[in-house]
């Protein structure tokens, strides 16, 4: 088959490839505003051609869209406006509600598969792709009783042969999950890395003690932030629910020093541990046992 890859990035990139070396896509068109990215792309041997939205998605069978939020609702509306019943659409966005009703009553809306596989890096354009990027994570499918089965059917193979789990949820409920467990992340990685970087003054410091733990923390400050400012916003309503939960915690954390309180620390500490039995099931039944 045919596929054509809107926005050559880190995500779209990483699925050509995969999609090339699974024997899925015999031919992979790349669509991009930039021509660095083409240039790149072709040169990496990500796509096989370039060209413009609409000749690309008239050559294609599948149209997989991974572009900043605050674009994606206004290409897809172009996109689903040029297909046929023959192909199928789907997306690697990080936020899904908005998009699932603007397309709602579209007339190619079956065609459509509303899909997030949940695997990024810090890193972006088509030189950070990789091969078997998405073996072990999660897929989420919204709203799969909109699109026809058979396309979905098809997402699923594809994500399920790269390795993915696949999990179904609805879309409002998709972007309140990810504000907790992806969107968050992000935030408190930026600010992290903010406050160090306005109080430690001494570079050289940060570099020569900066252990394992601050640099896995901050890891996430060097992600792009075209492609997070246009998310945050998008789901703002969540992440502002989150924002203030976060901040509560924290505060905790400042009551019991502020006080000296040890015991309260502890019990802060210890509560948090427990997300070792959510996060490693395997974890819990050990201790259990």
């Amino acid at each position: 088959m045919t596929i054509t890859i809107v926005g050559v990035g880190l995500i779209s990139g990483s699925f050509a490839l995969a999609m090339k070396e699974k024997g899925f896509a015999k031919k992979v068109i790349g669509v991009s505003r930039t021509q660095a990215s083409i240039d790149k792309a072709l040169q990496l041997g990500i796509i096989d051609e370039a060209l413009p939205l609409a000749e690309a998605v008239a050559a294609s069978d599948l149209i997989y869209v991974a572009i900043p939020v605050d674009a994606t609702l206004s290409v897809m509306s172009e996109i689903m406006d040029l297909i046929t019943d023959k192909q199928i659409v789907t997306d690697a966005g990080s936020t899904k509600y908005r998009l699932c009703r603007m397309l709602e009553h579209h007339p190619k809306r079956k065609q459509y598969v509303a899909a997030h596989p949940m695997w990024g890096t810090e890193n972006s354009g088509p030189e950070a792709a990789v091969k078997n990027a998405f073996a072990g994570r999660a897929c989420v499918i919204c709203e799969k009783e909109n699109s026809l089965p058979s396309a979905v059917a098809f997402i699923e193979k594809v994500y399920t042969t790269f390795g993915m789990h696949i999990i179904y949820m609805d879309a409002y409920e998709h972007d309140r999950h990810v504000a907790y467990v992806s969107h968050i992340s992000h935030i408190t990685s930026f600010a992290l890395a903010n406050t160090v970087l306005e109080k430690e003054k001494e570079e050289e410091a940060i570099f020569e003690l900066a252990s394992g733990g601050f640099e896995s923390t901050v890891r996430l400050a060097k992600s792009s932030p075209a492609m997070w400012a246009p998310i945050f916003l998008e789901n703002k309503e969540n992440i502002l629910e989150v924002l203030k939960e976060h901040i509560k915690q924290l505060r905790k954390f400042s009551t019991a020093l502020e006080q000296q309180n040890q015991e309260a620390l502890v019990a802060i500490m210890q509560q948090a541990n427990t997300i070792k039995k959510v996060l490693n099931p395997q974890f819990g039944k050990q201790k259990d046992t």
